[in-house]
């Protein structure tokens, strides 16, 4: 059975990180409780969620509401990504 918020944790550590042990390391989870999490699909506790805020807080909104406001630094690692990909081939706009 897979959780929403599950899944969102996978894509921002995906984007954000190299890998579950480092993504643990930055939140201050065991790595054993995030593979559950997102082999599993078990909702993640309040905790977990508040330590991936803090530590991406652009993500906030979009964990929280699968809303984004680019304009208030809101976004989604689909976003992030593209950015990404946009600033290795020389194509962003900054």
């Amino acid at each position: 059975m897979s959780n929403d918020l599950a899944q969102k944790i996978r894509l921002i550590r995906e984007v954000e990180t190299s890998g579950r042990a480092e993504f643990s390391e930055l939140i201050g989870v065991p790595k054993k409780t995030l593979i559950g999490i997102e082999q599993t699909g078990r909702v993640p506790k309040g905790d977990l969620l508040q330590a991936v805020c803090r530590q991406w807080p652009k993500y906030t909104m979009w964990l929280m509401t699968d809303q984004v406001n680019e304009e208030a630094g809101q976004i989604s690692p689909e976003i992030e990504k593209a950015r990404k990909t946009l600033k290795q081939t020389g194509t962003d706009t900054d």
